[in-house]
């Protein structure tokens, strides 16, 4: 059977996993009365709920007798290490972009990895519907970003379609009749993938295949997707498996060779090259290491990755309500999930850190680093992790550089004055001011990722909600100083046991509250926000006082202002150095990381007598 291998590549919310929903709906794999989910790619809960995807995916569709592998991608910056995988195995990616917003920071990163490696995108202007549409212009600007990054002129020479994958149809021009259009549906689509991308590039010689997506069952047990670069499996075949440097990692036999079959993955008999197959029963390979017939020697070149920016402390949970809440609370049990999680991620790496007890997981952002905190937390585990921290590198001349990320914001007029001002005291310089139309402005960016972490939520607060940005890792720059961080000092608890309502109402004029009556509170928890620079010790158990006088207010009811609610990734912003967030199944709570006033202030004096 004739075979294509596609990928779908585009910034976040450009419509690549509503697209993969239309081109599965069309090609038949549906009874008529089978019942269809929305997104139905993003299996993951985690996905589902925030209406993002994490991990790639692989999908087959057939059409006009051809079968098309079709790999969802995610389109975070984060996750940007599967995008990097994923187009090893594919011949050809379609580009998505938004009618309205044009080409973004992720697809410049998606753009360039496509180019890096020879393949010939197909551009498709999705959500043409959008009031706000430009698609003219968005064409030229994507003309633009594929000659600034140096595409050949037959790269530049790409397909353009424009269609709406939310309804259901593409086509190779804007002009023509509505109906028409909806009638094709999506085969101007397919007949342009067949006639565009190249059928896969087959070697000669025995089996071989370069794992690279990596997942756990509970049935089979570790399962390697990959492509076939040459010869056939079936099951029950003998292989080895070799690591980049060709070293061998082990001997084994294949149980079961599984193919994509629509959303189901169906064992085979056998596979060709050419064609992405999953393969069961080997418990030691892992993603880039190459599978082979016994009687291969050299491994397949796997694309080196991306390095990480960011590491955070990843702890026992050593505070006095440990245990009560998760089911996984030791070192051990931590480690062992940490460094299965790195095993599967290739961008995540994962080291013991110089404490004991302790991790250090280093990551491409912090949405990458929370998504894997809160699935952890999800499976019963309790941690404490720490702020996150950029990682520095030397140069050659021995000067230190730090991460610097291309940020985009695209916002209202009349908020660009505060949001300049905000960006260059996180040491932001601009490079690029231009309206973006209906009354918008897009302001680009070059800042040092220490600046970022926390600026989201104050960014939303600035602009009222309206500003919209993104952010991708552009280089390594000299090192630009200090960075102010959080203003505000914190109020800790200064006792064991369950806030007060009384004293939380007296407590108002300090500074707005981040726990509610009958929360479990310990010393050294932070307990809310001062409205001073110093951190305060404070009493949040203290009761009322009751005497056997009556009183003439009539003791009115405690009416407390509404707490900050803390979300992980809000919590993980908030943080200071010297402070932990405490992640468990139920609860996250903030803690000085020591929780002894007394230890506090002998590591405050040490600091001071520290020689600058």
């Amino acid at each position: 059977m004739n075979l294509r291998n596609v990928a779908i590549i585009a910034h976040v919310d450009h419509g690549k996993t509503t697209l993969v929903d239309r081109l599965l709906q069309q090609s038949g794999i549906y009874r008529e009365n089978q019942r269809q989910v929305e997104r139905v790619m993003d299996s993951n809960d985690l996905e589902r709920e925030r209406g993002i995807t994490i991990l790639a995916k692989a999908t087959s569709v057939e059409w006009n007798g051809t079968r098309i592998n079709i790999v969802d991608t995610p389109g975070h910056a984060d996750f940007g290490g599967e995008v990097e995988r994923i187009l090893n195995m594919v011949d050809g990616a379609l580009v998505l972009v938004d009618a309205a917003e044009g080409p973004l920071p992720q697809t410049k990163f998606v753009v360039s990895k496509a180019l890096k490696m020879g393949l010939k995108p197909i551009v498709v202007i999705n959500k043409v519907d959008r009031s706000d549409a430009r698609p003219t212009q968005v064409v030229n600007e994507v003309f633009d970003l594929f000659a600034a990054l140096d595409a050949t002129d037959e790269q530049l020479d790409f397909p353009i379609l424009y269609g709406s994958a939310k309804q259901g149809w593409m086509s190779d021009s804007l002009e023509g009749d509505q109906d028409e259009k909806l009638k094709l549906g999506m085969k101007p689509l397919f007949e342009l993938v067949l006639r565009h991308v190249p059928a896969p590039q087959v070697e000669d010689g025995p089996f071989r295949l370069l794992g690279t997506i990596i997942e756990a069952n509970n049935f089979l047990g570790r399962i390697i997707t990959g492509r076939i670069t040459s010869g056939s499996i079936k099951p029950n075949q003998s292989v080895k498996v070799l690591d980049r440097e060709g070293k061998l990692i082990e001997n084994g036999r294949v149980t079961k060779v599984l193919a994509f079959r629509g959303l189901e993955r169906q064992p085979v008999e056998e596979a060709e090259a050419g064609d992405i197959v999953a393969l069961a029963g080997l418990p030691n390979a892992m993603v880039a290491h190459t599978i082979c017939d016994p009687s291969v020697e050299a491994p397949l070149p796997a694309q080196p990755i991306d390095p990480p920016t960011l590491a955070m402390t990843f702890r026992v949970n050593d505070s006095p309500l440990a245990g009560t809440e998760g089911s996984k609370v030791t070192g051990r049990m931590i480690r062992d999930r940490l460094l299965r999680e790195a095993e599967g991620n290739v961008a995540l790496r994962v080291r013991e850190s110089d404490d004991k007890d302790a991790m250090e997981v280093a990551g491409r952002g912090e949405l990458q680093l929370g998504i894997l905190i809160e699935t952890m937390r999800r499976e019963g585990f309790e941690l404490s992790v720490s702020r996150p921290k950029v990682l520095l590198r030397k140069n050659e001349a021995g000067e230190t550089e730090e991460p610097i990320e291309e940020v985009v914001i695209d916002v209202d007029e009349e908020h660009s004055g505060v949001v300049v001002q905000k960006m260059s005291e996180r040491k932001g310089e601009m490079t690029e001011l231009r309206p973006s139309g209906g009354g918008r402005v897009r302001l680009v960016f070059h800042a040092p990722t220490r600046g970022l972490i926390g600026y989201q939520g104050e960014l939303l607060t600035d602009t009222r909600g309206t500003a919209i940005m993104n952010r991708l890792f552009h280089a390594y720059a000299p090192y630009k100083g200090a960075i102010q961080g959080r203003r505000n000092g914190v109020l800790i608890s200064n006792d064991k046991g369950e806030a007060v309502a009384y004293a939380l109402w007296n407590l108002e004029d300090r500074g707005p509250m981040m726990i509610e009556p009958g929360w479990r509170v310990y010393t050294g928890m932070i307990v809310g926000e001062h409205t001073r620079d110093n951190d305060l010790v404070v009493n949040v158990l203290k009761g009322k006082q009751l005497t056997n006088i009556r009183t003439t207010s009539k003791d009115e009811a405690v009416r407390l202002t509404p707490p900050i609610k803390m979300t992980l990734e809000k919590a993980l912003a908030y943080i200071e150095d010297d402070e932990l967030v405490e992640v468990t199944p139920k609860s996250i709570r903030l803690r000085k990381k020591l929780l002894d006033e007394n230890d506090r202030k002998k590591e405050a004096r040490a600091k001071e007598a520290e020689p600058a």
